[in-house]
């Protein structure tokens, strides 16, 4: 039998030894895909990513797209269900998507304070004077709600008989009194329909704002008759529409407020200018 130098055969069992404890170690630390404390970073410019079995994404955060950072969701069949963040277009904004593309809820990409989608519907009611002989100025339609969206739009159609009469439109702020929007003449005999889009100058996210559609005939013993078809909230369509801010908030926003890009997910729009537009049908 060969001689074995025994030095030799105490560095094989310091090795036996030294592999149980490293086995043990192994079975008492943490699985190497589970994180129990401390803070993870991903720097310079990182992406974390989780995909589905088949390859397509499922979540993501950090650059992501055209060297942008931001966060993603995805569904399992690759349609976008979330996002915000990213560059150009639409960038630093919350997005959710349907499954069809359409963004279904977003904030407001030309004014921090609102939320832009959805749409939200403004109750007003009808008055005993929505059809008046007075020649007087008569509520026709009054009523109110929250400020949700940047951007008030009002459809209304009215009805004057021999003589024509006047419609006028206020918003009644926050701050108080009666600001009014519109003042124009109705023809006799002839329904004169009309869009208002205002922004909501002056006011903030969640402040309540009153509105009242009045009228009166121009003629005594006649009549006029007001119809409201539609009063809602929107987003705004371009830079001119974003409402000047309150007079607490002006000076935060001016500080982060930077001009950007048309966003690539809104709707077409109506041609519109600053302040009070008023589209004729």
């Amino acid at each position: 039998m060969a001689a074995i130098p025994l030095d030799l055969l105490d560095r094989m069992r310091a090795l036996e030894r030294e592999v149980r404890t490293l086995i043990g170690r192994a079975n008492i630390r943490p699985a190497l895909n589970e994180i129990t404390n401390g803070p993870v970073k991903i720097a310079e410019g990182g992406t974390l990513e989780v995909l589905a079995p088949d390859g397509t994404g499922i979540f993501g955060v950090g650059e992501l797209w055209d060297g942008a950072y931001g966060t993603k969701i995805q569904r399992s069949d690759g349609t976008l269900a979330f996002n915000t963040g990213g560059s150009g277009e639409g960038s630093n904004m919350i997005r959710t998507f349907d499954r069809a593309g359409n963004v279904i809820v977003m904030d407001d990409y030309y004014t921090q304070r609102f939320l832009g989608r959805p749409w939200m519907p403004v109750p007003l009611y009808p008055t005993k004077q929505q059809g008046t002989e007075s020649t007087n100025y008569q509520p026709a339609w009054v009523g109110g709600a929250p400020a949700h969206n940047a951007v008030m739009v009002l459809r209304v159609s009215s009805i004057a008989s021999t003589g024509g009469g006047q419609v006028r439109v206020s918003m009644l702020p926050p701050s108080g009194g009666t600001v009014v929007l519109a003042e124009y003449d109705i023809p006799a005999n002839t329904w004169t329909s009309k869009t208002h889009t205002w922004p909501l100058h002056n006011v903030d996210h969640l402040e309540y704002v009153g509105w009242l559609i009045e009228h009166r005939v121009k003629s005594s013993g006649a009549g006029i008759e007001t119809r409201l078809f539609s009063s809602y909230t929107r987003n705004t369509f371009t830079a001119d529409e974003a409402p000047d801010p309150p007079a607490n908030a002006a000076t935060a926003a001016a500080q982060t407020l930077t001009e950007p890009a048309p966003p690539s997910a809104e709707p077409p729009a109506e041609t519109v200018k600053p302040g009070l537009h008023i589209i004729d049908d």
